[in-house]
């Protein structure tokens, strides 16, 4: 991806609306670790991106885990002792926890109210709950209407399955001119949340949508999988692909208002790290950068200590620390366009510097060379070279030994990524520079 790529990716606003239409669209179905909920999202995104689908049996050993049986639900609800539906999954899937068992009976408020989860600290919204690898059941409800549940017989019903099955992941590759790989992944096994994580997965789409018709030094990896068990067994089924992966992110909680926030890589002083704390001290917001910690999303699998993959996390307000968090609150009118499409732009800056962040040698290491007879020094009153790139020729000729990066240069000089690029690239032209393969 060059500059003016680069420049045209970034003044469209075609994304912004685009993401946040994919996003409406995908808010209302049920989705969870496996089931046909996913497959129907993958097969939404697939409008965008050519995505493979991988099926991997219900039963199948990944590491330490077992992919788990298929859960698909068709409805569910309960009745009060008046005849009335209280609980209706077709009104919001959140009221079902996760991977429920079927149930079909009359049972006492004393024997509902065990299966019945509110937010008494919330009582307006719906939580979200899940029981993966516990058959159990259950319902989650607005702790106001849960006060309202009167004595009586109340009538439960869950109609949904639990078999042999898959586990369903998509995955996009575009290959660039080396094998070094970028990997950037979400998770697409929340059902009705908006930033957690339709905010991710629709960032994510749109990023391999429009880079796909892109050149690319080097190759990306897109990931849409379900969290946890799903980075678990792509890194169980692709070890073999893993020493191409030299940067990675994992996009999540990436849509509301709160001030970006990177989750640095375990190692900690990656080109990753780097160049996102380059790019969110450019953009001139404010910004939190955090440590590594070993809990969190699927940065724990991927940075655990076999693989130990520099991969980190760009989000916005971290998960758990703001209060729509797994919650029915976080919907459509809680993600911001605005910044989502912010989040947007700073992945593209951060690929954009990935692809171009090259070491150089100078060619001419003794003193400077000659700029004026090569068209590189200002003309008099001909300003054919602009001060700013001017200094930024002089600083990439002092630093460009085959040790410094770009970034690094940028860092030092504190000139712009951009300018010291086009410095660089004129340098080379001029056949002063040459950059590691």
């Amino acid at each position: 991806m060059d500059l003016s790529q680069f420049n045209e990716l970034t003044s469209s606003h075609q994304a912004d609306n685009e993401m946040y239409h994919l996003m409406t669209e995908l808010f209302g179905i049920c989705r969870s670790i496996t089931g046909n909920g996913v497959r129907k999202s993958l097969n939404m995104i697939k409008k965008y991106v050519d995505l493979e689908i991988h099926e991997v049996k219900s039963g199948t050993k990944v590491y330490d885990w077992i992919i788990p049986k298929e859960w698909n639900i068709n409805d569910a609800y309960v009745i009060d002792p008046d005849g009335k539906k209280i609980i209706d999954f077709k009104s919001s899937n959140l009221h079902v926890v996760s991977y429920s068992i079927p149930v079909n009976k009359k049972m006492s408020l004393a024997e509902l109210k065990p299966h019945l989860h509110t937010l008494p600290d919330q009582p307006d919204v719906i939580p979200y709950l899940t029981s993966y690898y516990n058959e159990n059941w259950g319902f989650c409800i607005s702790h106001k209407e849960f006060l309202k549940l009167k004595e009586g017989e109340y009538q439960v019903f869950i109609d949904s399955t639990l078999n042999e099955g898959s586990l369903t992941y998509g995955e996009y590759y575009l290959k660039g001119n080396n094998k070094e790989e970028t990997l950037i992944s979400c998770y697409i096994c929340h059902p009705s949340m908006c930033n957690d994580n339709l905010s991710g997965v629709v960032i994510v789409t749109m990023l391999a949508h429009y880079l796909k018709n892109i050149n690319l030094n080097h190759s990306i990896r897109f990931l849409f999988i379900p969290e946890t068990i799903g980075s678990i067994t792509w890194l169980s089924l692709n070890e073999k692909k893993l020493s191409n992966i030299k940067h990675g992110l994992v996009v999540t909680c990436a849509g509301d208002q709160g001030i970006s926030t990177y989750k640095k890589s375990r190692r900690g002083n990656t080109t990753i790290d780097k160049t996102v704390e380059y790019v969110l001290k450019k953009s001139g917001q404010s910004y939190s950068i955090m440590d590594f910690f070993p809990t969190g999303s699927d940065e724990r699998q991927f940075c655990s200590p076999y693989f130990n993959l520099p991969v980190g996390s760009l989000m916005r307000t971290m998960y758990g620390n703001f209060k729509e968090y797994h919650t029915s609150a976080d919907n459509l009118d809680f993600v911001k366009k605005e910044a989502l499409f912010d989040t947007y732009l700073k992945y593209l800056k951060i690929i954009f510097i990935l692809e171009n962040n090259k070491i150089y040698t100078n060619l001419n290491p003794k003193c400077e060379p000659q700029l004026g007879k090569r068209g590189l020094y200002r003309d008099i009153g001909g300003q054919k070279i602009t001060k700013d790139t001017e200094n930024a020729i002089f600083w990439v000729l002092n630093l460009c030994d085959g040790t410094n990066s770009l970034l690094d240069i940028a860092e030092r000089s504190k000139i712009d990524f951009e300018i010291l690029l086009e410095a660089a690239q004129k340098l080379e032209n001029k056949g002063l520079l040459k950059s590691k393969p």
